[in-house]
């Protein structure tokens, strides 16, 4: 017990460490830009806190529970053998859990309320629900047959650019950033688990080069079915010009965005909602595990401890946010955009960018995974800075894109060229690892913000649409952070040559 609290308690103070410059950036902002004192500060101080306690039991809860289970059925579908089974496992978890998921939810609703019913919010969420289960499935695929990620991605980046030249540009933003809201905060370490521990018992496979990169799967096909949804949707129905309704909607959101009340009731239905969130995930484990494996599942105890406390975790990280960070984070947003100062924007988009990612759970469970299968070459801490780099850099540059209204599908297809090149120079080892950092980043705390603030900025600047410019963000912070991690890979590489060189000339020189 009491090494349990000891773990715990460091948990706890990492979870600070991480959400110290979201409150910095806010703070900053907050104080000398905005110059007012933000609303409710007490439940802003307890909200944070929440958040720290939710952060620091889903992370005891991803090693105690979903990470051994997760490789612990990749291992025993390797053994029997069944590529069908494994294939069907892999995507009913992929579709499953983004049917589920709250942040494909609200971007689908937003969506549907925007287009005035033309885009229906069901049908959005089946076709991206359809596609990363096809992604999953097709990227363990990729994993058995033993095929080098980069063929696979860079083919669908191709397909990506050559569907956009005939999508209506009302749905590009939208498939650009439904690929970035499917990646949730517990797929994430479940699919990461699943692909490792498959690489881990095929023989010939290694780990970092063959079990990450399902994620990056799970990212990128959803582009390609919303834009074909779209393309069908588009050229059936009617495409009055819908920019009234779309300012209604960001009215709302900045009603809802500016307090918040607590309610037990909410309190409440926010758990419920978590625990249906995790459901299908549960569900689909348990049942391949008792009925296709037919074996019991090892410790299970402590597999179920894990799992309530990734709930758990999870929740109070959810409460913790609409407590805290959403509120005053969001109104910073709409008050930039009301002062007109572009370089204002474009700072906070950089810094908030960088801080929410530093906070991101599902980027930290990446990163935990990466560390213990690189045996400590990729340190979690360098890659999650670097990623939150990328990160920034793409919320500052889409917002940018906003302010001066130029279409999305250029800077996209210019960022894929140069994931391209990047990938062609990258070290082995870093490039899945890259491709999954793309995936990761759009979760549980940057979407809602993100989506915010692109929003505010196409309603508050003359001559933006919404459903045409506002979406489109959450597609940025997902490409550039494979940029700079594998320009990360390029520079670590490039100076452990250098440094084997000099360690050889000196051996030259003493003999």
């Amino acid at each position: 017990m009491k090494t349990s609290l000891k773990i715990f308690a460091g948990d706890l103070r990492n979870s600070f460490k991480d959400l110290l410059p979201i409150i910095i950036v806010v703070a900053l902002f907050q104080g000398l830009i905005i110059q007012a004192m933000p609303e409710n500060i007490t439940s802003i101080i307890i909200g944070l806190t929440i958040v720290a306690i939710g952060l620091a039991l889903f992370i005891r809860g991803l090693e105690l529970g979903i990470f051994p289970i997760g490789e612990g059925l990749a291992i025993d579908f390797a053994k029997k053998g069944s590529v069908f089974w494994l294939l069907l496992f892999a995507f009913t978890i992929g579709f499953s859990t983004t049917v589920a998921e709250p942040a494909l939810i609200a971007i689908a609703d937003k969506a549907a309320l925007i287009s005035n019913g033309l885009i229906d919010a069901f049908w959005l969420r089946m076709t991206v629900a359809l596609s990363v289960g096809f992604a999953i499935a097709l990227g363990t695929l990729r994993i058995l047959l033993g095929h080098p990620i980069a063929y696979y991605i860079i083919s669908g980046y191709i397909l990506v650019v050559i569907v956009t030249f005939f999508a209506p540009k009302e749905i590009i933003g939208l498939a650009y950033d439904s690929g970035g809201v499917t990646t949730s905060t517990v797929t994430v370490p479940l699919v990461a688990a699943l692909g490792i521990g498959l690489a881990s018992s095929i023989k010939g496979r290694n780990p970092a080069i063959d079990g990450f990169g399902l994620i990056a799967f799970a990212s990128l096909t959803p582009m390609i079915f919303v834009q074909v949804y779209g393309i069908i949707v588009y050229s059936l129905g009617d495409t009055t010009p819908l920019i009234p309704v779309a300012v209604e909607v960001v009215e709302n959101t900045k009603a809802i965005a500016s307090t918040y009340v607590f309610s037990a009731w909410d309190t409440f239905m926010a758990l419920v909602g978590t625990i249906k969130d995790v459901a299908p995930i549960i569900i689909v484990i348990f049942f391949f595990q008792y009925a296709i494996i037919k074996k019991p599942v090892a410790h299970l105890h402590k597999i179920i401890t894990g799992i309530a406390m990734v709930v758990l975790g999870l929740y109070a990280f959810i409460v913790g946010l609409e407590m805290g960070l959403f509120p005053i984070g969001e109104t910073i947003a709409y008050q930039l955009t009301d002062m007109g100062n572009n370089l204002l924007i474009y700072l906070f988009a950089f810094l908030i960018g960088f801080s929410t990612t530093m906070a991101e759970p599902a980027l930290l469970a990446i990163a935990i995974k990466a560390e213990e299968i690189s045996e400590g070459n990729i340190k979690q801490n360098v890659l999650r800075i670097v990623v939150a780099f990328g990160v920034a850099i793409g919320i500052g540059l889409g917002s940018y894109r906003i302010v001066a209204g130029d279409p999305i599908h250029y800077y996209i297809i210019a960022g894929y060229i140069l994931v391209i090149i990047f990938t062609y120079f990258a070290p082995k080892y870093i490039v899945p690892i890259a491709y999954d950092s793309g995936g990761v980043t759009t979760s549980t705390v940057t979407v809602p913000l993100v989506a915010a603030l692109g929003l505010g900025l196409a309603e508050n600047i003359e001559g933006r649409n919404p459903l045409i410019d506002g979406f489109g963000l959450i597609a940025f912070a997902s490409l550039f952070p494979m940029l700079t991690v594998m320009g990360y890979g390029i520079h670590a590489e490039y100076y452990k040559n250098k440094k084997m060189l000099e360690q050889s000339k000196q051996k030259g020189e003493v003999s």
